[in-house]
């Protein structure tokens, strides 16, 4: 067996929004929200949708931070290109969604291609009332 380790970092989209700040009232609508964005893209393919919440909850030594009421990830691949096949151990993509005391936190990891981190990007910012400017909108 050969081991490698990759020692980049990988930046993490965070997108904190107030429960008035969207028209969506519960992890569940958020999930179902994106998992249509997902389906509807031509290159991305839905995988599954997964209970972090209900999982953690259910072992015995399972800890969960006191302002979380619910956490899921929706996991998909865009599927655009694999140049190596190291890059399966960063694939598939997973969208996180946690709904906390103050509302509903959206996170995901950076991917190697700017393309998918902007639909991602555009898919969350898809999610706010009064929508911001995205870092290539402002930029």
């Amino acid at each position: 067996m050969k081991t490698s380790l990759s020692f980049a970092e990988y930046p993490i989209y965070s997108l904190e929004i107030a429960r008035e700040e969207t028209p969506f009232d519960s992890v569940e609508a958020i999930c179902g929200y994106f998992r249509a964005c997902i389906e509807s893209h031509r290159s991305a393919v839905f995988i599954a949708e997964f209970d972090h919440y209900a999982h953690t909850r259910s072992l015995p030594e399972g800890h969960i931070g006191e302002d979380i009421r619910a956490a899921r990830n929706l996991v998909f691949c865009f599927g655009i290109s694999l140049p190596k096949p190291e890059l399966l151990a960063c694939r598939p993509r997973s969208i996180g969604i946690a709904e906390t005391d103050l509302g509903f936190l959206i996170t995901f990891m950076e991917t190697p291609m700017p393309v998918a981190n902007a639909v991602m990007e555009d898919w969350a910012l898809g999610l706010c009332k009064h929508r911001p400017e995205t870092a290539a909108q402002a930029a």
